[in-house]
């Protein structure tokens, strides 16, 4: 799927331009005038189509004109996991991230695909970090009160049309 942006001139009397590369981004810029022939130099840039998850990205990053060619460098360059990574680091734990000078692989940021904390507090049973609790007793196991308590370090949020439970690092 091709993304594809819009860069819109604050100068009201210019016209804004499509674009959905870099190559073309730059070419438009220097040729985009107002209606008194005077160059335009400030653009809001605007995601327009392209997958959900990109556009989430971009909302999280914040992507504007001075960040847009390194955006869509790095767009094809990571996978899914990194971009859910950075969607829910930044827009939810409020993380700063440079995409020119910052690894996404760096952020400290728990992440579990879970619909709830309570299936979250499941999870953690199964996986041990209780202890070993004998098959038998897990039907008398509060999962419910488990949840709560992990809300006090866990959130929930969406990226991508999935949930998961996050914790900041």
């Amino acid at each position: 799927m091709c993304t594809q942006f819009y860069a819109q001139p604050y100068d009201i009397s210019a016209t804004g331009f499509y674009f959905d590369d870099i190559t073309t981004y730059e070419a438009r810029v220097t040729t985009c005038r107002n209606s008194a022939g005077d160059p335009v130099e400030e653009f809001e840039i605007q995601f327009i189509d392209g997958d959900t998850l990109d556009a989430q990205l971009f909302d999280a990053l914040s992507v504007n004109q001075a960040t847009i060619a390194i955006f869509i460098e790095r767009l094809d360059a990571w996978d899914t996991d990194t971009k859910i990574r950075l969607i829910i680091a930044t827009g939810e734990c409020g993380c700063l991230f440079d995409p020119d000078r910052d690894d996404p692989e760096e952020i400290e940021l728990d992440l579990y695909e879970v619909e709830t904390l309570r299936e979250l507090a499941e999870q953690f049973v199964e996986e041990g970090l209780f202890g070993d609790v004998p098959e038998n007793f897990r039907f008398y196991i509060d999962y419910d009160a488990i949840a709560r308590d992990l809300s006090a370090d866990y959130g929930m949020a969406e990226a991508g049309n999935r949930r998961f439970a996050y914790r900041c690092g």
